[in-house]
C-alpha cells in the first residue's frame, strides 16, 4: 500500500532551539522518499522519528544557508553506513556546487553510494520519473534559492465492473492497458470508456524568501503547501529587510494559489512561542496548521472521479 505523508524533522531558522531543530523535511511519496533542506542534526533527528536512511531517494535543498544543508555530511555518511543500494538523486542551486561537494567530503569514511548530481542552474528545472516530476522554481533571497513541487503525473484506473460487463478478462486487461485499446470482433474497446481518470496529487515546498512569483507557481492549487513562516506581522519590516516571508504572507499565498492545506515552518528564535503565527494566518487560511519536529501529516484521501 502506498503511504504519502509529510514527515517533519525540523522548524527553526538559523538557531536550533530546544524545542526546534534545524530545518529538515521528508516527504514519503509512494515508494520514493525525498529528504528537503537537512540542517544540522537532522540524522538525530531521523532516528526520533522512526525514520530508516533507506527511506531516501532524492535530497534536495533550496539553498546553501547553513541551516537548510549542515546535515548533508551525516546523512550522506549514513546512507553508505546502511549500505543503502539504490540511487540517491541530489537537487541544488547550481552555484553551490562548490558547498555541495565539500559537503560530501567533510570527512573519512568509506563511499560506496550511487550519488548523482542535479545542479539546477535555471528556473522551471524539471527531473522526470515514470510517476512524478519533481520541479523548482527560483525564489527571492539574498542567494539563488529554488523552490520545490512535487506533482503526480495523471493516470488512469480501471473499472473492473465495466470490464465484466463486456467480458474482458485475464491477459486481455494488460493488453488494452499497454496499447489503450482492444479489438472485440468488429469493436474496438477504448481505456477511456473502461477506467476513469485519478484526481493527481501534489506537494511544495516554499522556503527563505519574500513573496513572489515562483512562490505563486509552486502553490498553485497545491495538496500540501509546506512554507516558511519566519515572522509574524508586526516584524514584516524585518522579513522585508532579511528577505523572509511573515505568516500572514505565506497565508496569502497560499490563499491566492488555491492551496489545499499550509504547514507553516521555519521559526525565527526571536519568538518563545508560535501561536501568534497561526493565529494570524487562520484569520486568513483557516486549513492551517503549525508544524512541531516529530509531525506526521498525511495527504487528503484522494475522492474516485467516475
Amino acid at each position: 500500500m502506498s503511504v504519502r505523508e509529510l514527515v517533519i524533522l525540523g522548524t527553526a531558522a538559523q538557531v536550533p532551539t530546544r524545542e526546534r531543530n534545524h530545518n529538515g523535511y521528508l516527504l514519503r511519496w509512494d515508494n520514493d522518499g525525498f529528504l528537503f533542506d537537512p540542517g544540522e542534526g537532522t540524522q538525530r533527528q531521523m532516528q526520533f522519528a522512526d525514520v530508516a536512511a533507506s527511506t531516501i531517494h532524492h535530497i534536495a535543498l533550496t539553498h546553501f544557508h547553513g541551516d537548510h544543508c549542515l546535515g548533508v555530511p551525516g546523512v550522506i555518511q549514513r546512507l553508505n553506513l546502511d549500505k543503502v543500494t539504490h540511487p540517491i538523486h541530489a537537487h541544488y542551486p547550481a552555484s553551490g556546487e562548490p558547498f555541495f561537494d565539500a559537503l560530501c567530503r567533510a570527512s573519512l569514511y568509506q563511499n560506496t553510494l550511487r550519488l548523482t548530481k542535479h545542479p539546477i542552474s535555471a528556473t522551471g528545472y524539471t527531473y522526470e520519473s515514470r510517476t512524478f516530476h519533481l520541479m523548482a522554481e527560483s525564489l527571492d533571497h539574498r542567494t539563488e534559492c529554488y523552490g520545490y513541487r512535487v506533482q503526480e503525473l495523471p493516470s488512469r484506473t480501471i473499472c473492473m465492473e465495466k470490464l465484466d460487463a463486456l467480458g474482458i478478462h485475464g491477459p486481455d486487461i494488460g493488453k488494452l492497458k499497454r496499447q489503450g485499446f482492444l479489438q472485440i470482433d468488429d469493436r474496438q474497446i477504448f481505456l477511456e470508456s473502461v477506467s476513469y481518470e485519478r484526481p493527481t496529487q501534489s506537494f511544495a515546498i516554499v522556503m527563505d524568501t519574500r513573496p513572489c512569483e515562483g512562490a505563486q507557481k509552486l502553490a498553485q492549487n497545491v495538496d500540501v503547501l509546506l512554507c516558511e513562516a519566519t515572522y509574524t506581522h508586526e516584524d514584516i519590516k524585518l522579513a522585508h529587510e532579511y528577505m523572509h516571508m511573515t505568516a500572514v504572507q505565506a497565508a496569502e499565498l497560499a490563499r491566492d494559489a488555491k492551496a489545499k492545506k499550509l504547514v507553516l515552518t521555519h521559526f525565527s528564535q526571536r519568538y518563545r512561542h508560535y501561536g501568534e503565527h497561526l493565529q494570524e494566518a487562520r484569520a486568513i487560511f483557516p486549513n492551517t496548521i503549525l508544524a512541531r519536529d516529530g509531525d506526521r501529516i498525511a495527504f487528503p484521501t484522494r475522492q474516485r472521479q467516475v
